[in-house]
């Protein structure tokens, strides 16, 4: 891979997780092997999140992106992001971005995240500025119904690679490694 100077990894971590959890130090380490500078930012309180500052630390690590910048979101973590970007004004543009069990429509086994996801975010001119998109989901997600992240890929202009038997992509289902964020990247 070749890499620019500003080329740059952000990994957001989802609903209860930290940056120690599940893939995502895995993923780090190979991006930083591999050349990129990585860095897996804690969203404040996950177990219970608030979206107004999980809004300001996605705009702190994000600001404005640019072509070197390679966003990778876990499941809640892909809301987020995906409002940050949505709400940015002027110029911007993502490199690549890697949604991995993402939503951005109500769970029917979470209800406690409704007031967070709210209302619909929207992404029109998101797909536009984002250079490679890759939305993966399981066939077996438990947490975030399989449709849901089949939507988000259909407003994204896009479709989801399936990881069978991946589960929510968590460490509990057996995912500590996530070879399909990694090869859509590099």
């Amino acid at each position: 891979m070749t890499t620019v100077g500003t080329t740059q990894a952000v990994i957001f971590h989802g609903y209860g997780a930290t940056p120690a959890d599940h893939w995502f130090g895995w993923l780090a380490e190979q991006l930083e092997h591999a050349g990129v500078p990585t860095r897996i930012p804690a969203l404040p309180d996950s177990a219970a999140p608030s979206p107004d500052t999980w809004a300001a630390t996605a705009a702190e690590q994000l600001g404005n992106p640019g072509t070197g910048t390679i966003v990778v979101a876990h499941s809640l973590g892909c809301l987020t992001v995906l409002r940050h970007l949505a709400s940015l004004k002027g110029a911007w543009k993502v490199g690549t971005l890697v949604l991995v069990s993402g939503f951005v429509d109500p769970l029917p086994g979470l209800p406690e995240l409704d007031d967070f996801i709210g209302d619909a975010v929207d992404l029109s001119g998101v797909r536009e500025r984002t250079g490679s998109l890759t939305v993966l989901r399981s066939d077996d997600d438990d947490h975030v119904p399989v449709e849901l992240t089949d939507r988000l890929a259909g407003l994204l202009g896009t479709s989801a690679q399936v990881v069978p038997g991946a589960g929510h992509f968590l460490a509990t289902d057996g995912v500590t490694t996530l070879r399909h964020a990694f090869d859509a990247i590099v």
